[in-house]
């Protein structure tokens, strides 16, 4: 393989421990930033799904010209596809009317759809794989359509069952917890665990990120939503600068893990 290959081959991150500590903050900041815009701001959901959107489609655009990995280049990606996926999630379940649960149904129909179609063509849903245009375009739609369904999953949870957004939160961190078990316990699927962990770290952050801002009558902190968000983008400032970032290994040199 030649490097002109192998530099197609490495946009996207390594899956390292770094990698679930910087997106954990990005979905945190997706919650507070997509709130910052349409309630702090008044946009309302409609307006700021829209700004998100447009957001996200040209960041996605410029990764896949992209000729290799640039940290800063692929979490803006994350975060925007993040911020509009709670926009999104907030527009469906409530603007709409179709409600949490409801909602996270078809986001989910929505995501399987795409891991198999993703599957059917290539023959793999592995990370490690995304080597082409083609390639990348079914990794955001999946990675879109993730964040959007794990907000539903965590306002559903957070509202719908009573535990509030502070238990909630400790609901998806305990399944993350029972996933990194299985990962390294276990000979499950590397490449499945990787999509449960990366869907279950969206409603961990949007219930941390809600907590964080909601009112305290409604079981939040009451923290401003643009300074809980400057907040949490210095923090991933300083990961990004700090930590180490690399680009995820060629197909043929890994083992497949997600």
């Amino acid at each position: 393989m030649n490097k002109a290959a192998q530099a197609v081959l490495s946009k996207v991150p390594e899956v390292t421990l770094t990698f679930w500590l910087i997106k954990i903050a990005a979905t945190t900041l997706g919650e507070t930033g997509g709130d910052s815009v349409t309630m702090t701001l008044q946009w309302g959901y409609l307006a700021g799904t829209a700004l998100f959107l447009a957001a996200l489609v040209a960041l996605v655009i410029f990764q896949i010209v992209a000729n290799k990995f640039y940290p800063f280049l692929y979490w803006a990606t994350i975060i925007a596809s993040t911020t509009f996926g709670t926009t999104m999630a907030d527009f469906a379940d409530r603007s709409l009317g179709i409600g949490y649960a409801g909602g996270a149904s078809i986001l989910l129909a929505c995501l399987l759809a795409v891991l198999a179609l993703w599957y059917w063509s290539l023959g793999s849903i592995s990370v490690d794989t995304v080597a082409t245009p083609k390639v990348e375009v079914f990794y955001w739609a999946a990675i879109t359509f993730s964040q959007t369904l794990g907000t539903a999953l965590g306002d559903w949870m957070a509202d719908s069952t009573g535990l509030g957004y502070e238990y909630g939160a400790f609901v998806f961190a305990a399944g993350l917890a029972v996933v990194a078990a299985v990962y390294f316990w276990t000979r499950a699927s590397h490449v499945t665990l990787f999509w449960i962990a990366f869907i279950l770290t969206r409603p961990l952050g949007a219930t941390v990120g809600d907590y964080l801002d909601k009112p305290v009558k409604d079981g939040g902190m009451a923290l401003s939503r643009p300074i809980a968000t400057a907040v949490i983008a210095a923090f991933i400032l300083v990961c990004l600068l700090i930590l180490p970032q690399r680009a995820g290994k060629h197909p043929s040199q890994s083992e497949k893990m997600a």
